[in-house]
């Protein structure tokens, strides 16, 4: 049986190594360095916050669980696809319009997206309350990626 910790440990390290991807988006495409650059730190900062919340909430059952994705199994397959994508990305030509169209495909998988639906949900819980103001306006990556392709063409 897969213990809550397994999946909150697969899941940062999706955090991480999506901000790892976007770091090498930032190195490859020059045009669009500060946009990468904010995602990079974004990510990070899920990862963060995350760790936090298993330092302070885990010992005394407060935890969001809503957060996470509902099995390892998940998080272990997008976590060894993005590990290929950095290396593809990093040895390969692509072009921009493919790393913003990787990134929103991530963005809208499923770790990613059981963070941001919790971040979007509206609670009066106190535990949500502090996980929104800790993450702020670091959300919504896939709905400023695809802004951001618009704006600029791609």
């Amino acid at each position: 049986m897969v213990s809550f910790k397994e999946i909150l440990d697969e899941s940062i390290i999706l955090e991480l190594n999506i901000s790892e991807l976007y770091f090498v988006f930032h190195k490859k495409f020059a045009e669009d360095k500060d946009f990468w650059w904010t995602l990079v730190l974004e990510e990070k900062n899920h990862a963060s916050l995350l760790r936090s919340g298993e330092k302070h909430f885990v010992p005394v059952g407060k935890f969001p669980q809503e957060i996470l994705a509902d099995t390892v199994e998940i998080l272990k397959a997008t976590n060894k696809s993005i590990k290929y994508l950095i290396e593809k990305f990093e040895k390969s030509d692509s072009s921009r319009k493919e790393a913003f169209e990787t990134a929103y495909k991530l963005e809208k998988s499923a770790g990613e997206l059981h963070f941001q639906e919790f971040m979007d949900t509206n609670s009066s819980e106190p535990i949500q309350k502090l996980f929104n103001q800790l993450n702020k306006d670091d959300k919504n990556h896939a709905k400023r990626i695809l802004g951001y392709m618009e704006e600029n063409n791609i």
